[in-house]
């Protein structure tokens, strides 16, 4: 699975009316997602939505042969206004079962290019910190 990123940055706040987009409590990310589709489109990937899920918010990215995209986990530090946010590359390891194609396909070139992008993205962006680029995991305790 490709590293997590972690960001904050008080462009991305909770929405008004976020809450009743979110499948569960606290999973927000909805600011984030639609500068993601901003900023990736620009980028030359095609990205046709973003929605809530259970987890998160995912923001679809399309042209590889397997679903695709960022996920975005989110995490809200008692006596902050501002959210944290993690972010990985939708494709949840190195390799992926295609039963339309019959054999694995490759995730690792398309994930890397995506956290190189995100990375890049994040970091000319003065408004948004940085925290992290190389995370197993969303660290809840930094």
């Amino acid at each position: 699975m490709p590293p997590f990123i972690h960001v904050r940055s008080p462009m991305f706040p909770r929405l008004a009316g976020e809450k009743e987009e979110t499948v569960n409590e606290g999973t927000y990310g909805k600011a984030l997602a639609e500068y993601l589709e901003k900023g990736l489109s620009a980028a030359g990937y095609s990205v046709p939505f973003s929605c809530c899920e259970d987890w998160g918010w995912w923001v679809e990215i399309k042209g590889a042969p397997f679903a695709f995209g960022v996920c975005i986990y989110s995490y809200e530090r008692e006596g902050s206004d501002l959210i944290d946010y993690y972010l990985c590359s939708g494709a949840t390891s190195e390799n992926v079962w295609s039963w339309r194609k019959l054999r694995w396909l490759p995730t690792g070139e398309r994930s890397g290019r995506l956290h190189r992008d995100l990375v890049r993205l994040f970091s000319e962006d003065t408004n948004i910190e940085l925290l992290a680029t190389d995370l197993d995991g969303p660290d809840y305790d930094a």
